[in-house]
C-alpha cells in the first residue's frame, strides 16, 4: 500500500457569469483538504478556453495533465434544464484515458431536485468513459438558501458528515483503482 496522497481533482462544472459554483466547490475543497491522505486540485473550467463544441482542432491540452494526474474526481455541477452544463460536457468529451478506471463523486445544486437529475445524466457519461461513480453524492436543493455569506452550508454538521462519507468512498475506490492501474494498466 502506498503512502502517496490520493490526488483528488475537484472540477467546477459551470462557466456562466455570476455562477454559484465556486461557493460549493470551494467549501467542498476545504473539507477534502482536511481529509488525511488527500491532495486537492481545484479545477475551474473558466481557466481553460474550452470550445462551445467538440472541436479537436482547438487546443484544450492544458486541462489534460491535471485530469491525468488525478486518482479521483469530484464534479461540482448545477442543474440546467434537467441536466448538466454544456461546458462540463465539452470538458469531459475532449478526454478519454484521463477518466478511465478512476472514481467520480458529485456535488450538485439546483432547485427542488438539488441537481440530482444532472448527476444521473453524468453517471451514464462516466460509465461510457470507463470511470466508476460512487453512490453517495452531496446535493443542495434550493441552494440559494443553503449557504451563509461566508460560503458555509447553514446545516454544516450534516453537510460535513455527507462530505466525509463521500470522501471515504472516493478514497477507498481511488486507492484500490490506483493500485490496480499500477499493477496492470487499464485497457479499454
Amino acid at each position: 500500500m502506498s503512502n502517496t496522497p490520493l490526488q483528488l481533482a475537484i472540477i467546477m462544472g459551470s462557466t456562466r457569469k455570476e455562477r454559484f459554483c465556486p461557493v460549493p466547490a470551494t467549501w467542498f475543497a476545504g473539507e477534502a483538504a482536511k481529509y488525511e491522505g488527500i491532495a486537492v486540485d481545484l479545477i475551474d473550467l473558466t481557466d481553460f478556453e474550452l470550445p462551445d463544441t467538440l472541436d479537436h482542432s482547438v487546443d484544450v491540452a492544458a486541462l489534460g495533465p491535471r485530469l491525468a494526474a488525478a486518482d479521483a474526481f469530484v464534479v461540482v455541477t448545477p442543474e440546467y434544464n434537467h441536466s448538466y452544463p454544456a461546458a462540463l460536457k465539452t470538458a469531459i468529451d475532449h478526454f478519454h484515458r484521463e477518466w478511465q478506471a478512476k472514481p467520480v463523486g458529485f456535488v450538485s445544486y439546483g432547485g427542488m431536485a438539488g441537481g440530482l437529475r444532472a448527476v444521473e445524466h453524468l453517471r451514464h457519461v462516466f460509465a461510457e468513459l470507463h470511470a466508476t461513480t460512487v453512490r453517495d453524492t452531496l446535493s443542495f436543493a434550493q441552494f440559494w438558501d443553503r449557504f451563509d455569506d461566508d460560503g458555509v452550508p447553514k446545516d454544516a454538521e450534516q453537510a460535513n458528515a455527507a462530505a466525509r462519507a463521500m470522501l471515504d468512498q472516493l478514497v477507498w475506490w481511488g486507492t484500490a483503482l490506483r493500485e490496480a492501474r499500477t499493477a496492470r494498466p487499464y485497457a479499454a
